[in-house]
């Protein structure tokens, strides 16, 4: 089953309109409300974005690209985990199709705009055989507060005289979660008496410009390969 649907995706990629070679494809992966997708929906970005993808039906960001004219598609790792034996092959079924998907689209860079979701390398491989790029925004700094909840911990780790500051980086995607190289890397100093909310918005603020620039280096990277 998972074979045919991976042929079938691909097959699709045929019938996709071509766009001027000089103007790069994004897809965007988002989980929730979407405001790293609406900055870069604002920005005027040397490329096109060409379709948002979720792993969670009911994210919002699903519907800011709606409303930006942007194809939108769904694809859960739930379903995966009732059809195969062990999360294991769940997993790997779940992320070959993800790639399938994904290059169905034919885009030519990938961002992780808030996408929830640790990509293995069964999803990773077959992008990088394309020459896809794929980058991702993590609110920390390299090496710190890998995975989930970053802003929180850091916030936490204020709290008991571990750090100082804390920040936001835009690096390239590997299989070990967010070890990949650094495109952007922001600090953000730890302030007295703010609240882990407070340090929240401070954050996005931040992570809303470097998702852009961090996009623009790479798109224009490309251009000169």
């Amino acid at each position: 089953m998972a074979s045919y649907v991976i042929a079938r995706l691909l097959s699709q990629a045929l019938s996709i309109e071509p766009t001027p070679k000089d103007i790069q494809r994004i897809l965007v992966l988002i989980s929730g409300s979407g405001t790293n997708l609406q900055a870069l929906l604002d920005a005027s970005l040397p490329g096109q974005i060409i379709h948002v993808l979720s792993n969670r039906k009911s994210a919002f960001g699903l519907t800011r690209a709606a409303n930006a004219g942007i194809p939108t598609s769904y694809h859960n790792l739930l379903s995966y985990k009732s059809r195969y034996p062990t999360d294991e092959e769940a997993r790997a079924a779940y992320d070959a199709e993800l790639a399938a998907l994904i290059l169905a689209q034919q885009p030519d860079l990938v961002v992780c705009a808030g996408w929830m979701h640790i990509l293995s390398e069964a999803a990773l491989r077959p992008l990088k055989e394309k020459g896809v790029d794929i980058i991702n925004l993590h609110p920390a700094l390299p090496g710190c507060f890998d995975g989930k909840d970053a802003i929180q911990r850091a916030w936490s780790a204020f709290q008991q005289s571990e750090i100082t500051e804390t920040g936001i980086m835009i690096h390239h995607v590997i299989g070990a979660v967010d070890r990949g190289e650094p495109i952007i890397v922001r600090k953000v100093d730890m302030r007295e008496g703010e609240s882990v909310e407070e340090l929240e918005a401070r954050m996005h603020a931040i992570e809303h410009e470097a998702i852009v620039e961090g996009t623009k280096l790479v798109l224009e990277e490309r251009l000169r390969r």
